[in-house]
């Protein structure tokens, strides 16, 4: 008979990934909002977006929000003549 007693160091650790897994993340989106090419209201727009819908606004802005880099860079399966 298993009594449900995991022990503190247990429920501090599920504690510690379920608050700062998604916090982390946050924080990561938060630089790639900020470095990409957004005009300020944009960038403002997006890190509403993101910070205040949790998951879905992460999601939403991987999708729709992040734009290529400007400038020379080799995109894959083109020739480079």
């Amino acid at each position: 008979m298993m009594s449900g007693h995991r022990g503190c160091f247990f429920n501090t650790l599920l504690f510690l990934v379920c608050v700062f897994v998604p916090l982390l993340g946050h924080v990561i989106e938060t630089v790639m909002i900020l470095e990409d090419e957004h005009s300020p209201t944009g960038k403002l727009l997006w890190l509403l977006i993101v910070w205040l819908l949790p998951f879905v606004g992460q999601f939403l802005y991987l999708l729709f929000g992040q734009r290529p880099p400007s400038g020379n860079y080799v995109r894959f399966a083109q020739p480079s003549y």
